[in-house]
């Protein structure tokens, strides 16, 4: 049964992806057929194609590798300025991957339809087309941020104390377990149990886990009175915080290093105990939010591949442990799924939530890698365009000859170079994913 589930998991994720996909296609194909430009293909997947329908002018299909998509679009590319025909041959590599594609682009244009082509609407036309994909993933993430967040909640720090520590283990030290020297933790010295409701703390009403941290952290080496709930009963603990040493942490919640890359740590006061977790329905004014907050760290991540990559190799071919918040292939996002839907330690409406806060997590991400202004992705194509119209308007500034189109033709080579470092990146990713794969368990 466990298999099955696991399995089921993975079903959930490739269907979830393939839908993504397929509606990140349609982001490009509905506005590029109501500005008027021929679309020939609607495919999701790359390779062989299982099937497809011809409606119209565009044959619908899908294909066996379903690792994307693609809509192929009359003259994507514009001819060489002089207007002449492509030369059939050349003695540079790179000039023929060039006269390819101008090729390849020319013969999706059919006689009597010249102007229903890619290269000749607006830039504002162009960039709303290529927009459409991402945009469309953007919108997939929030609604089901939504459904998440509005409609199972989230889990979130109680008041309630989940977890006390026994003694005080230094952040600097290397083991997490009490030894016969390590002196009793403050919290369990004054008698706090998990299950304890915090009600106030000097006389401060607790409203939030957060408030509370800060209470003990400016309390060291003060008593502390604390009045708790237990089993309905109300009690008052008297503690005092040790002033101990934490590691410093930023707004990815890693550690901070200094220059040297040393860990920074802080002198606080210190209980030892932990806050329990409740899932809490969160209002609508939350979803934005926490859509932002994934597109920031997706972008932290991106902005910090190489490291990421290099991270990810020693890990992967050494002994180092994986980031659970590095980078993943698909691979590790089935794997994940198939974790969360096998689980027999949780209920089916948190794997239920669970699967849905990895389908929205996979959609921001999408919708965040095809920004990046780097041709094949879409971002490199919004950025053609508006250097484009920017050319434009500064020739029509100094009264100028119009440039005409940006020959992104002659970004191929570059394309090519991108392509094959994705391609070894994910190659790493799944080496990395099946060999150390990050795991919740």
């Amino acid at each position: 049964m466990e298999i099955l589930l696991y399995v089921l998991g993975i079903l959930i994720v490739v269907v979830g992806l393939a839908v993504s996909i397929g509606l990140h296609e349609v982001g490009h194909l509905v506005p590029a057929k109501l500005f008027g430009v021929r679309v020939s293909q609607y495919m999701i997947g790359f390779g062989p194609t299982l099937f497809s329908r011809k409606r119209g002018e565009t044959e619908y299909g899908v294909k066996a590798i379903p690792m994307g998509g693609y809509i192929s679009m009359a003259g994507m590319y514009p001819p060489a300025k002089d207007g002449s025909a492509p030369r059939e041959s050349s003695t540079g590599f790179f000039q023929t991957l060039v006269q390819d594609a101008r090729t390849a682009s020319a013969e999706t244009v059919l006689v009597g339809q010249e102007e229903r082509v890619f290269y000749k609407l607006p830039v504002f036309k162009r960039i709303v087309i290529m927009l459409g994909g991402p945009v469309m993933n953007l919108l997939i993430g929030i609604v089901l941020y939504a459904i998440l967040i509005c409609g199972f909640g989230v889990a979130q720090y109680s008041t309630t104390v989940g977890s006390v520590s026994a003694c005080v283990v230094s952040a600097s030290s290397s083991s997490e377990e009490c030894s016969p020297g390590d002196a009793e933790a403050p919290g369990a010295a004054a008698g706090l149990l998990p299950g304890d409701k915090l009600v106030s703390m000097n006389g401060t009403a607790i409203t939030s886990w957060d408030q509370a941290t800060g209470l003990i952290r400016e309390a060291a080496g003060e008593e502390l009175t604390i009045v708790v709930e237990r089993d309905g009963d109300t009690l008052t603990l008297d503690a005092e915080p040790l002033l101990t040493e934490r590691y410093v942490y930023d707004d990815m919640n890693e550690i901070v290093t200094d220059g040297n890359g040393d860990s920074v740590t802080e002198k606080v006061g210190f209980l030892g105990i932990g806050p329990a977790s409740e899932i809490v329905k969160q209002p609508v004014t939350a979803v934005l939010p926490a859509v932002g907050d994934n597109i920031y760290r997706v972008g932290h991540l991106i902005l910090n591949l190489p490291q990421r990559l290099i991270d990810v190799t020693q890990a992967a071919f050494g002994t180092d442990e994986r980031d659970p918040n590095g980078p993943i292939s698909v691979v590790g996002v089935g794997r994940l799924a198939g974790e969360i839907s096998s689980l027999d330690t949780i209920p089916v409406v948190d794997k239920v939530s669970g699967l849905i806060g990895l389908l929205a997590s996979l959609n921001i991400a999408l919708f965040v890698f095809n920004l990046v202004p780097l041709m094949p992705l879409d971002g490199g194509h919004v950025a053609g365009a508006l250097w484009e119209g920017l050319r434009r308007r500064i020739a029509k500034l100094f009264g100028r000859k119009d440039p005409g189109p940006v020959d992104i033709a002659k970004l191929v080579p570059l394309t090519l170079v991108v392509v094959i470092l994705l391609s070894c990146m994910s190659g790493l990713l799944i080496y990395a994913d099946i060999v150390k794969p990050i795991s919740i368990l």
